[in-house]
């Protein structure tokens, strides 16, 4: 009981280390795994046992027989459908091929590189070297994740590590799989042919289980057959249902079926898909916490022994100073990705929980077949793992500022609020070249943005998920539009030094409008208009114009006009470069250097332009 009750405790106080210096949670819960496990038996136990016995060994041990790897099987399983649940479509529309090719090329180059390199540093057999490099395939979203949050990116390169290291896991599991299979199955002269029948019953049932059951479930839920202070552990009995039945059709087609699971209910318009992701993400929090330390734990000093020489330094500077490099630079070729781009996604490349759990799992079920060399099968995963995620944890930023991929300037506008104003200003934006993401708690609100081709997001704005998502990292510029007030101001305390470093704005309230008086320094378009004065103005003329200035005065004339006409408010100033500029509530506060060309950007009716009074210093 201590020890089980010891393994909770010490991965959640891990998860908050973690979160607290802002570092892939693994690291700290790797090093507790290791310290509880092999390095307590080797020089702090006096009997020479583990503080934390994974398996039992017929005195102590948590898991008697094979339920260890059932109970690793089962967590990776719900971890990898929460990872699929993450996947949505709208993110990969710039850069699908781009992951398509690293998911496949990229794929073949570190199999087949890795295992090279394992087999003449090491001396392994070429079955051994094939799994590790399987195993060694994927990245992970686990580590990934922590590691790009702090890093302000383009979205792009974001998008490419995010989802490059959620869908290769799958991958690296069915390759893993696969090179098991050939190493395990003896069929004599139909050796090749069984292990390709095994590996497409994997493909045809991890497929079809995943797809089938994803409609299943979001039926069942969509029509609340289930009640919904059930819905979220039915969900879970039903990943977990479908891992096992895909698996009884066709081992280890399980993970394979989960991730197709989650990414068909991720892309669903389901109402209750926000709810169960929450649910699955505390989940997989909890679950990675005692895993990690479980694994590690399970090590034992002799393992680690073996790797201990430099021939572990080699092979783990030619997984990442080589091979990572090639299968990017070939993965990314005729991309719009520029040098420096492709160079950081080159160094960004940790590996996670699925290449640790599926090398425990198979390393230790070869060794105990007696399969030579299957000893270092657990250690050396787990050095990369290590390593990888202690390299990029210390030095990502720092890379990203010497290639030059570091935003120096963040230039893109996140609008709290989805309705009809703030999807018309988004279209706008992006017309004129800005990254805009609005985001709302409406699905309704969400689903028509997504219709008029914006980036929308379901989001609540009281979550803290919104500060650890790695698409907003290019955010500078926060626009409050909602019609609510409260929501308004709390979006600008909350998230103003995060996401609007260059400016951070708001609606006037109707209290603020009606006074007219201490209008503050973030109100925007007009001191005489709030949500509702804006959306009866864009029902009767729904679109944006604009009109050239002739110099300060003008701009000045136009705004008296704005003031006395409530069809018209204005919006932004236009540089003769295209930069924007919001135009503030105070009117006192406007720029200096308005130049002839410029241009007021408005909403309403057009310009009565003859009566538009014009000085021009005597021009």
């Amino acid at each position: 009981m201590i020890e089980l009750g010891g393994i909770i405790i010490l991965g959640i106080l891990a998860q908050w280390v973690a979160w607290k210096l802002k570092i892939p949670a693994i690291l700290p819960l790797i090093l507790i795994g290791l310290f509880v496990g092999p390095i307590a038996a080797e020089f702090l136990s006096e009997d020479g046992t583990k503080w934390i016995e994974p398996r039992w060994n017929g005195e102590e041990g948590l898991f008697p027989g094979g339920s260890l790897f059932y109970f690793v099987s089962l967590a990776i399983s719900i971890i990898l459908f929460e990872g699929g649940l993450t996947l949505k479509k709208g993110e990969i529309k710039n850069v699908g091929p781009v992951i398509t090719k690293l998911i496949t090329l990229g794929s073949i180059v570190t199999f087949f590189g890795a295992a090279i390199a394992a087999h003449y540093v090491f001396y392994l057999s070429w079955e051994i070297s094939f799994l590790f490099s399987a195993l060694i395939i994927v990245t992970g979203p686990t580590v990934i994740t922590p590691i790009l949050r702090n890093i302000p990116l383009k979205k792009d390169i974001s998008a490419v590590l995010k989802w490059e290291g959620i869908l290769i896991d799958p991958i690296g599991a069915l390759v893993a799989v696969l090179v098991f299979e050939f190493i395990s199955v003896d069929a004599g002269g139909e050796y090749t042919k069984t292990v390709f029948i095994e590996f497409g019953k994997i493909v045809l049932f991890g497929t079809t289980f995943g797809f089938t059951f994803a409609h299943g479930l979001n039926l069942i839920i969509n029509k609340k057959w289930v009640p919904h202070y059930l819905m979220n552990v039915f969900a879970l009995a039903a990943v977990l249902g479908v891992f096992i039945l895909a698996d009884e059709f066709a081992h280890e087609s399980g993970l394979l079926a989960v991730v197709v699971m989650g990414m068909v209910l991720g892309n669903s318009k389901s109402p209750y898909l926000k709810e169960l992701l929450y649910f699955k993400e505390s989940l997989s929090v909890l679950l990675i916490s005692i895993l990690f330390i479980l694994l590690a734990a399970d090590i034992n000093f002799e393992d680690l022994l073996l790797i201990y020489n430099w021939n572990t330094v080699i092979l783990f500077a030619a997984v990442v100073f080589v091979i990572r490099p090639i299968g990017v630079f070939l993965s990314t070729q005729g991309s719009n990705l520029k040098l420096k781009e492709k160079l950081f996604i080159s160094w960004v490349g940790p590996r996670g929980i699925v290449a640790a759990g599926i090398a425990s799992l198979f390393g230790l079920k070869l060794a105990e077949d007696g399969v030579p060399g299957a000893e270092y099968i657990t250690p050396l995963v787990f050095m990369i793992v290590l390593g990888t995620v202690i390299l990029n944890a210390t030095t990502a930023r720092m890379f990203a500022k010497i290639v030059g991929v570091f935003l120096t300037e963040s230039r893109g506008i996140l609008i709290v609020g989805a309705s009809k104003l703030p999807r018309l200003l988004a279209h706008y934006l992006e017309e004129n070249g800005r990254h805009v993401v609005l985001i709302d708690s409406n699905q309704n609100n969400i689903t028509k943005a997504n219709e008029l081709g914006l980036e929308a997001m379901n989001t609540n704005i009281y979550s803290d998920k919104l500060l650890d998502n790695i698409e907003l990292n290019d955010m500078g510029f926060l626009m409050a539009l909602t019609g609510n007030t409260d929501i308004n101001k709390y979006a600008i305390k909350q998230f103003g030094d995060k996401f609007g470093e260059n400016g951070s704005y708001r609606l006037l309230t109707a209290t603020e409008v009606l006074e007219n008086t201490d209008i503050p320094t973030e109100g925007i378009f007009s001191y005489s208009d709030d949500f509702n004065s804006l959306t009866n103005v864009i029902n009767k003329y729904p679109s944006i114009q604009e009109i050239e200035l002739k110099s300060k005065e003008h701009y000045y004339d136009l705004i008296d006009i704005t003031s006395k006409d409530q069809d018209i408010i204005p919006l932004f100033i236009k540089d003769n470069e295209d930069d924007l500029f919001v135009v503030k509530a105070d009117k006192e506060e406007t720029l200096e250097n308005i130049e002839p060309g410029w241009k007021l950007v408005y909403i309403g009716k057009p310009f009565d332009v003859e009566n538009v009074k014009i000085e021009t210093n005597g021009a």
